[in-house]
C-alpha cells in the first residue's frame, strides 16, 4: 500500500493505520493524505485514476482517534476498489427513487443523505474493526452522543454524523446507528453507558422507531447484491421520511 502524507499534521497515525490495515488487506491504488488546517469537512475521500485522496483536518489528524479515522477511510477505499455495492451505487439515484413525487423539507433531505452515509459506514467498519483494537470506539460514540443530547456544538458523532444541535429525529437515528454497529461487532457490554444515552435519544423522538433503525443497521447483509442494497436504502429513506412527516409541527419552528 503506497502512502504519502502531505501538510502540517503528523504522519505517524496514518503510517500506523497503514501497517495495521496491511495485516489483512491491501489497496491496489496509492493513497495521498492531505492534512489541512481547516477543511470544510473533518474528512473527505475522493477516488480517481491515479489513486485515492484523503483530506483531513489538522484537528482530526492530531486527535486521539486519528488512527481509527484513517483505518475507517482506508476501509472505504478498499470497498470502493472491491466494487462493493455500498460504495458503487449512486446515493442520488437511491434518494430519487425513494422520494420520487414527494415534497419534503430541505433538512429532511439532508438527513436522508446522512442515513445513506450510515449504511456505507457500516460496510467500511466491517472491514477495519476486525484488524484493530476497538476499545476507543465505544467511548467515541458515547461522548459524541452525550454531546448531541445536551444540544451543544461538537465533533460529528461517529464518522459522518451531524453535530449536537441536530433535530431529535436524526439524533435518534445516529444513536441507532451507533448501537447497531456496536451490536453488529459485539464491541461493548450491555451495561455500557451508550445504551442509556441511546434510550434518552429514543425518548426525545418517541415516534421515530429507534428499534427499527438499530435493527436495520445492525443486520444489513454482509455481501448484498446491488439490488439488495438499493432496496435497503430505499426502505430506510422512505421510513425516515414517513416518520418525520407525521410529526406534529412545533409552534414557531423554522424550516
Amino acid at each position: 500500500m503506497e502512502l504519502l502524507v502531505e501538510g502540517t499534521g503528523p504522519s505517524d497515525p496514518f503510517l500506523g493505520a497503514r501497517d495495521r490495515f496491511e495485516t489483512e488487506y491491501d489497496l491496489r491504488q496509492s493513497v495521498t493524505v492531505r492534512v489541512r488546517r481547516d477543511p470544510d469537512e473533518r474528512t473527505r475521500v475522493s477516488h480517481n485514476s491515479p489513486g485515492h485522496t484523503l483530506i483531513i483536518s489538522q484537528q482530526a489528524a492530531t486527535s486521539a482517534m486519528a488512527r481509527e479515522l484513517a483505518l475507517h477511510e482506508f476501509a472505504h477505499m478498499h470497498q470502493h476498489e472491491q466494487h462493493h455495492p455500498s460504495h458503487t451505487l449512486s446515493t442520488d439515484e437511491v434518494i430519487f427513487l425513494a422520494l420520487s413525487g414527494r415534497s419534503i423539507k430541505r433538512r429532511t433531505l439532508t438527513h436522508c443523505y446522512q442515513i445513506a452515509n450510515h449504511a456505507r459506514d457500516i460496510y467500511a467498519d466491517d472491514v477495519w474493526i476486525d484488524v484493530s483494537p476497538t476499545a476507543k470506539l465505544g467511548q467515541f460514540f458515547e461522548s459524541g452522543l452525550a454531546a448531541a443530547l445536551v444540544d451543544r456544538p461538537t465533533e460529528p458523532v461517529g464518522w459522518e454524523r451531524l453535530t449536537g444541535d441536530a433535530d431529535p429525529e436524526i439524533t435518534a437515528v445516529n444513536a441507532a446507528f451507533a448501537v447497531g454497529l456496536i451490536e453488529r461487532h459485539g464491541l461493548v457490554d450491555q451495561d455500557h453507558r451508550i445504551y442509556d444515552l441511546a434510550q434518552a435519544a429514543a425518548i426525545d423522538a418517541p415516534n421515530l422507531g429507534f428499534n427499527y433503525f438499530r435493527d436495520r443497521f445492525r443486520d444489513l447483509p454482509t455481501n448484498p447484491t446491488e439490488s439488495e442494497f438499493r432496496s435497503a436504502l430505499v426502505e430506510l429513506t422512505q421510513t425516515y421520511v414517513a416518520q418525520v412527516q407525521c410529526q406534529p409541527e412545533q409552534s414557531g419552528a423554522a424550516d
